[in-house]
């Protein structure tokens, strides 16, 4: 009896599940690069646009991480709050914008559309979260949710890759089939069939969402889903990159994960000058592995460089934090001291605009 009753329910499970609707959507010309080598093993991988060794404009040497005052912490570093005077651009361009911790973002237009940017609410998938525990020592702190019904009615979701601090499987259920989903190329195999709207999109496409058109550009970084990257059969198999929003003619820009190169140059000569830009300013290290996280991740630094490269009106920092998974240094809010003391070298005049998480700005 019980196993006839297992075998209806599964029947009846496998009935209820819908497939989803997946679009490819690309520019008439790409740009995506493949490595050679996997085309020339029929196994096609993605590269970045500009691969091999880097330079960088500067780079911090040495006290890089002073004290602020702007900045109170517990213990150094550590359980910290942005405390400063904010001083609110006049942009007009209409977009509101919540952080709410890690690279997550909600963002919402002047016409009523709202976006989620690689919305991660708790921890990384399993089993990755449970590893990361024993081998970090701690759990993240949840991040800043937005409501129920801020979740129900968001139009269009939008992740940079693959990376579990960016994209956790659990969220997808949790935000449903309602929104489109606007991803990179060879991603939607990660999504279960439950009536998805998913979009697969190449450097350089564009979807309209309500008034607001939404641009997949590149990014200098990988993708895969275990451990250690290059070990894995699926290493660069989906792609990669940043993303622009233009709604009545102003631009935000969210970079992903990324490392400096010239594509920051060629987005702004792409698309002109942004108004708003969210850029990372973590998941670095100063030890043995510094070189090849910098490779694929920005410094404060670099951050304030491409911000140059990007003619920003005002530069949105994120990756540090409470509810962070303590990637620059190895704490919580270093990385945003060293932001803090680089600006005044390396880009003084550019507007910051620093938020804790949870906190929204109307530009």
């Amino acid at each position: 009896m019980k196993l006839i009753y297992l075998t209806t329910l599964l029947i009846t499970l496998a009935g209820c599940s819908v497939n989803n609707q997946v679009e490819t959507i690309q520019p008439e010309q790409s740009v995506v690069k493949y490595q050679k080598q996997s085309l020339e093993n029929n196994d096609p991988r993605f590269s970045n646009l500009y691969p091999g060794e880097k330079s960088y404009p500067i780079t911090c040497e040495k006290d890089c991480y002073p004290e602020s005052p702007l900045v109170v912490c517990k213990s150094p570093a550590e359980n910290c709050s942005y405390t400063g005077k904010q001083f609110r651009p006049k942009l007009a361009t209409d977009f509101k914008v919540r952080w709410l911790g890690h690279a997550s973002f909600y963002i919402e237009s002047n016409d009523g559309s709202s976006f989620l940017f690689d919305p991660v609410s708790e921890q990384f998938d399993w089993p990755v979260n449970w590893a990361f525990r024993l081998s970090a020592g701690f759990n993240r702190q949840p991040g800043a949710w937005p409501t129920q019904q801020q979740v129900e009615n968001v139009d269009a979701v939008m992740y940079s890759h693959i990376h579990y601090d960016h994209f956790n499987k659990d969220d997808i259920a949790l935000i449903g089939n309602k929104p489109e989903y606007l991803v990179p190329l060879g991603f939607a195999e990660h999504f279960q069939q439950d009536g998805y709207k998913v979009n697969e999109m190449t450097w350089y496409a564009a979807k309209t969402i309500g008034e607001t058109t939404v641009h997949f550009v590149p990014a200098h970084h990988f993708s895969s889903r275990i451990w250690l990257p290059y070990l894995y059969e699926d290493n660069n198999k989906s792609l990669w990159g940043g993303w622009v929003i233009e709604h009545q003619g102003k631009r935000l820009f969210f970079a992903g994960d990324t490392g400096y190169s010239k594509h920051f140059t060629d987005i702004a000569k792409t698309y002109g000058e942004m108004d708003v830009c969210l850029l990372p300013i973590a998941s670095y290290h100063h030890n043995e592995h510094g070189k090849w996280y910098r490779y694929v991740h920005t410094t404060p630094e670099d951050a304030l460089v491409a911000a140059k490269d990007l003619n920003c009106k005002v530069m949105i920092p994120w990756g540090y934090g409470n509810a962070s998974w303590k990637m620059g240094d190895h704490s919580s809010h270093s990385a945003l001291l060293r932001l803090l003391h680089m600006h005044k070298t390396v880009n003084p005049d550019l507007p910051l605009y620093i938020l804790n998480e949870g906190d929204e700005i109307h530009l």
